[in-house]
């Protein structure tokens, strides 16, 4: 198992040791890198979601509004 060194603030050392008192603080630890490293992954694929989507609207065939009204009507039918 490999070490981690880093440092973070008194009071938030504090809070977190009297939360998790008498628990493995190491194994929380990892959960907790774990957890934000599948929250990066996770925005990471909703970005680029979000870019192939805008990127395939550049390429789709557009309407007119009134082809666009035309179809709704036609819809309704």
């Amino acid at each position: 198992m490999s070490t981690v060194n880093f440092s973070v603030p008194e009071d938030v050392k504090q809070v977190f040791n009297e939360t998790f008192q008498g628990q493995n603080k190491s194994a929380i630890i990892a959960e907790l890198m774990l957890e934000a490293v599948e929250r990066a992954q996770s925005r990471q694929r909703s970005r680029a979601a979000c870019l192939n989507i805008l990127e395939r609207r550049k390429h789709a065939p557009t309407i007119t509004e009134e082809e666009f009204r035309a179809a709704r009507e036609a819809g309704r039918e």
